[in-house]
């Protein structure tokens, strides 16, 4: 690999290791706070499940910006676009209750997490992605079970509150396995 690639990379790595870090406590703190308020739909539980597509929006751009110099960000683009709409189309479901929540954060969960898998795949050579791949196969699975489980009889946002405390511990691995990466430029 030439030099250039190898610094390229290695920054790619650097700044992805920082973002997973930053994305493991966010993650974090969210679930512990959204369990408070899981079982109805408050201003708090509202705000928060904005709030947590806002902040993937805000990842992906991070995300986007580092990755130009190692490949094409469009799946990163697209998970901007998603996660906007997610925020608007959760903003909108929170009037109609927790089973229309629940939809659209189940939806949002399976594109989101076969943005990530794709994401993870194309990146296999940098490191530390394959806690990215498992999450994202994960993400769609639980995405599927919030759609169901919007039918049950008395829904709450419980599952979603625990969804993101995987995730987390998914970004905390993948930031670990990256700082050989990230050392290597």
């Amino acid at each position: 690999m030439t030099t250039i690639a190898s610094s390229s990379i290695a920054g790619t790595a650097y700044t992805l290791r920082r973002l997973y870090f930053v994305r493991f406590g966010f993650a974090i703190l969210w679930a512990l706070v959204m369990f408070t308020t899981a079982s109805k739909l408050g201003p708090l539980a509202v705000t928060l499940l904005v709030l947590y597509p806002l902040f993937d929006v805000a990842a992906a751009i991070v995300d986007a910006r580092a990755s130009r110099t190692t490949g094409s960000p469009v799946l990163l683009y697209v998970n901007i676009v998603v996660s906007l709409l997610t925020a608007v189309g959760v903003a909108i479901a929170c009037a109609s209750g927790i089973p229309a929540v629940l939809r659209v954060w189940g939806a949002w969960a399976v594109v989101a997490g076969l943005v990530q898998l794709i994401v993870g795949i194309t990146r296999r050579t940098m490191g530390g992605q394959w806690p990215m791949i498992i999450s994202g196969a994960i993400s769609v699975l639980a995405g599927s079970s919030f759609i169901i489980g919007a039918s049950a009889e008395n829904p709450t946002l419980t599952n979603a509150a625990g969804y993101a405390i995987p995730g987390g511990v998914f970004f905390l691995i993948s930031a670990i396995r990256l700082s050989r990466a990230a050392k290597e430029g």
